[in-house]
């Protein structure tokens, strides 16, 4: 028999998308329940820095004058307008209130800033927008890859003081449907395999996309996890509410993945992955240069590139006088992402990965040697290739001018001092985006908009705004429209809620 609950708001996962649409829920008076399938709350954010926002009281302070509608409408040249702008427009109209909202809540903010602290005329990040609102750790710390976990406990103690009932290691699985088609509740299933059904005048799915789902990746996009791509797998990210809102007519949209690049099990060789980020030769496995080594910090514009050469592999090359210079000066193009002591910690890690590093179909991830053809035949590249681009980029150093692609003539660095040093460059992705198809209210609309009554869906599962590719010059996207499509779908749902319940009863 299964356990009976009921509420005015369900919540199906308590993601950063979940928790936003949870909190306000409750701060608009609805009874909230919220199924999680971990055992705390955050999900993929404690993994991130801070959202994106425009009009925020942060950018006053700083005299950062840019509006929702000036983003709005650089967002959309950038797609295309292959988007949905009303839906784009309710995001970013949001947003700079969002910020007050979680400071009202405790959360602090280091700074505002764009994606990189890169130079004017690197050109990947010269036209960056200041939208980055990036989280204060509470330690004191300077922020780094988990900042935000700081707003994740913020934002759990809001939701706690409002009343938001957590269910946790019970994942939903199924929507509830009236005669009618409306969605009426939902299904789950706690730790003991015993389900759990929550009757709901609405229910709010946000849990995550697929990235942790192999065969839903192949099917949806054509990648193979493991040997084409490799991308963040955080567990629980499985499609449960792809699935779920398409069980009972969901709309379609495009489903894409946040490309970027890394290397397999990057976060346990992140010194070694840090330091081959810099613009010295890039090649394919021929040898040939593909792109201006100046713009590899757009990891978006790196990873699709990558997609697209032979065996979807592509490498990344210095020798030994750059890495001496960067021991001494500190690296070309500085991340906020990877640890300050880089270079420091690049030989001991190097040593311990070298022989043992491979990806998942037996190739060295990582290579050193005295000469560029035996660098070549290490890592699996042509030997000839390699050796016949090498000298001719050299040549090109010798004169100051790339007469390829234009590469800044800061970075033309000649490579000729052995040991050279090479790794493999696979593309990688944060996570999948889109496949339920929604309108500017968060609300799940069919192939033909209509509306789906009493669903909702937030984050991930619903983030189609990127056209096919992401937009590296309004960092923090993907936080920042989790936050305020769950905040919109929250209170939407809970208005919802007292709608139906009537206005003597809600009172």
């Amino acid at each position: 028999m299964a356990k009976q609950l009921e509420a005015d708001v369900a919540v199906v996962a308590a993601g950063l998308s979940g928790l936003a649409a949870a909190i306000a829920s409750a701060e608009n008076g609805a009874h909230t329940i919220v199924l999680e399938k971990a055992s705390n709350t955050g999900g993929a954010a404690n993994m991130g820095m801070g959202p994106c926002a425009a009009g925020s009281p942060l950018q006053r302070a700083s005299m950062i004058e840019l509006t929702p509608g000036e983003l709005l409408r650089r967002h959309m040249f950038y797609t295309h307008y292959q988007v949905d702008a009303r839906v784009v427009r309710a995001y970013y109209f949001k947003s700079g209130d969002t910020i007050q909202w979680l400071m009202d809540m405790g959360v602090k903010f280091n700074s505002v800033r764009p994606a990189f602290r890169a130079r004017e005329r690197t050109r990947a990040y010269a036209d960056g927008e200041y939208t980055w609102h990036v989280v204060q750790p509470e330690d004191g710390s300077e922020p780094g890859p988990r900042a935000a976990t700081t707003m994740i406990k913020r934002m759990t103690e809001r939701a706690n003081e409002l009343g938001v009932e957590f269910l946790f290691e019970t994942p939903g699985k199924e929507l509830i449907t009236d005669e009618n088609g409306a969605v009426v509740g939902v299904k789950g299933f706690d730790k003991n395999g015993e389900e759990v059904d929550i009757s709901s005048k609405a229910v709010i799915v946000a849990t995550g996309g697929f990235g942790n789902n192999p065969k839903m990746i192949k099917d949806l996009i054509g990648f193979d996890w493991g040997k084409n791509l490799y991308s963040f797998a955080v567990p629980g990210m499985d499609g449960d509410g792809y699935n779920m809102c398409h069980a009972v007519g969901a709309g379609h949209t495009p489903v894409t993945m946040e490309m970027m690049y890394q290397l397999p099990d990057n976060m346990n060789h992140f010194y070694v992955e840090g330091a081959f980020r810099q613009p010295c030769y890039w090649c394919d496995r021929t040898g040939e240069r593909f792109m201006p080594e100046d713009d590899i910090f757009n990891t978006t514009f790196v990873g699709n590139a990558i997609n697209h050469l032979p065996g979807k592999v592509g490498f990344s090359i210095f020798d030994t006088k750059m890495l001496k210079h960067w021991k001494k000066d500190g690296p070309d193009i500085v991340s906020h992402v990877h640890p300050k002591d880089l270079y420091q910690g690049f030989d001991e890690q190097f040593a311990r990965d070298e022989d043992t590093y491979l990806d998942g179909e037996g190739n060295h991830v990582i290579a050193k040697a005295d000469t560029i053809r035996e660098l070549a035949e290490k890592i699996g590249i042509d030997p000839d290739g390699l050796e016949k681009n090498v000298a001719e980029y050299n040549e090109m150093c010798a004169k100051g001018w790339d007469e390829l692609f234009e590469k800044e003539h800061t970075f033309m660095v000649p490579l000729e001092q052995g040991p050279f040093y090479a790794c493999r460059q696979y593309v990688g992705a944060y996570g999948s985006l889109g496949g339920v198809k929604i309108n500017q209210r968060m609300e799940v609309v069919t192939d033909d908009s209509e509306v789906i009554p009493g669903l909702y869906c937030v984050g991930t599962d619903a983030c189609a705004i990127y056209g096919d590719s992401y937009n590296f010059a309004i960092p923090g996207n993907t936080m920042g429209f989790c936050l305020n499509s769950g905040r919109i779908a929250g209170e939407n749902a809970a208005a919802l809620a007292a709608e139906s319940a009537g206005d003597d009863e809600w009172d």
